[in-house]
């Protein structure tokens, strides 16, 4: 039996949706489970997911990665589905999103990213639980891929413990916001909504290009957001400004990956 399945990029917060909102983007891994008796790198993170519902000691592993590792685009949590996927498959079970959820969150820790890696589209999470709330976004993305990495751990540890009322207050208003452009596809709203000050100022520091970007943005683009915890920026813009948008970055920043990346409707499945 051999098992093929795939898990998407994402990217989290879109903003102000910190650790909460999070959306499944076309750039896929892909993993591919064979039954084999041999040695099993048992403390990989896809490896380890898997065991969460089959023994990893009967089966081959091989991994193919295309999302770029520590670059904010969720490549763990692509790992971790991955794993979760194939394991519930060699186990002949059919576990729910949220149930996957629930296996995963101790390996990913971002429920966030694991959330739309699982169930594609735009998700919201919280206690646990899936939201998925949109099947698209109102904008398009172009990441901004810098070569530095950044991790995640530490990039958590820089957030500070209390913020101002200011700052919570201007947060949250942009969180409506982004709530508001999801449930209408309304892109005046979802460019009014790209803005944070709980967790971006605290990262910016490795990911110099967001404000950069924010201060000096290519024509035709609508706002960015910080991807994840960083490096990545996403730079939005209407769907017929994407490509003008993406050349401009790409003329700012040859040294960097500069991509388009459409919202991945379906989320970790089967290929």
């Amino acid at each position: 039996m051999t098992i093929h399945v795939r898990a998407p990029a994402t990217t989290a917060n879109l903003g102000p949706g910190f650790d909460v909102a999070g959306a499944a983007l076309d750039l896929w891994n892909e993993l591919e489970v064979d039954e084999a008796d041999g040695t099993v790198d048992e403390q990989h993170l896809g490896v380890r997911a898997f065991a969460k519902f089959a023994p990893p000691e009967r089966y081959s592993f091989s991994f193919t990665d295309r999302i770029p590792r520590e670059r904010g685009l969720g490549s763990s949590a692509a790992v971790v589905a991955l794993g979760l996927v194939a394991g519930a498959l060699a186990a002949g079970v059919d576990p729910s999103a949220d149930e996957l959820l629930a296996e995963g969150i101790d390996l990913e820790g971002h429920a966030d990213n694991l959330a739309a890696a699982l169930a594609g589209g735009v998700c919201l999470t919280w206690d646990g639980r899936i939201a998925r709330v949109a099947d698209d976004l109102p904008a398009s993305a172009i990441a901004v891929v810098p070569q530095n990495r950044v991790n995640t751990a530490q990039a958590r540890a820089s957030l500070p413990q209390t913020v101002s009322h200011a700052d919570a207050v201007f947060t949250a208003g942009r969180a409506a916001l982004l709530g508001a452009a999801l449930a209408r596809g309304d892109l005046s709203l979802f460019a009014a909504g790209a803005n944070d000050r709980l967790h971006e100022p605290y990262r910016a520091e490795h990911a110099p290009h967001l404000y950069e970007l924010r201060a000096d943005l290519p024509s035709g683009a609508l706002g960015a957001t910080l991807s994840g915890s960083g490096p990545t920026v996403i730079v939005w813009a209407a769907r017929d400004d994407a490509g003008r948008v993406a050349l401009e970055l790409r003329r700012r920043y040859p040294g960097h990956d500069v991509l388009e990346l459409r919202v991945a409707a379906a989320g970790a499945g089967p290929v």
